[in-house]
């Protein structure tokens, strides 16, 4: 399901002390950008990574502007799901 997803893509940033943090550069790529309350991972110059809408509610989160806060998965991610049988790829 895609809350395990998204349970497993918060759980590859956790150290073995349980404590979040960011994963280092050489990592993965990043298949989940957060947004909301004034902040946002991504901004409207990143639209062919999270999309039109998922660019577009970012840019407004950074800008001010009342945005929920959520989350969007990253084009190439759905894009993997889509190629794989509509199963989520390796994390």
């Amino acid at each position: 399901s895609s809350s395990s997803f998204l349970s497993s893509s918060v759980d590859a940033s956790k150290k073995t002390t349980g404590k979040s943090s960011q994963m280092p550069s050489a990592s993965l790529p990043k298949s989940v950008y957060t947004f909301g309350n004034g902040h946002a991972e991504g901004d409207k110059s990143m639209k062919s990574l999270l999309g039109g809408k998922g660019a577009n509610l970012a840019e407004m989160s950074r800008v001010g502007l009342s945005v929920p806060p959520g989350f969007t998965v990253t084009t190439s991610t759905c894009a993997s799901y889509h190629d794989n049988a509509r199963t989520i790829p390796p994390s």
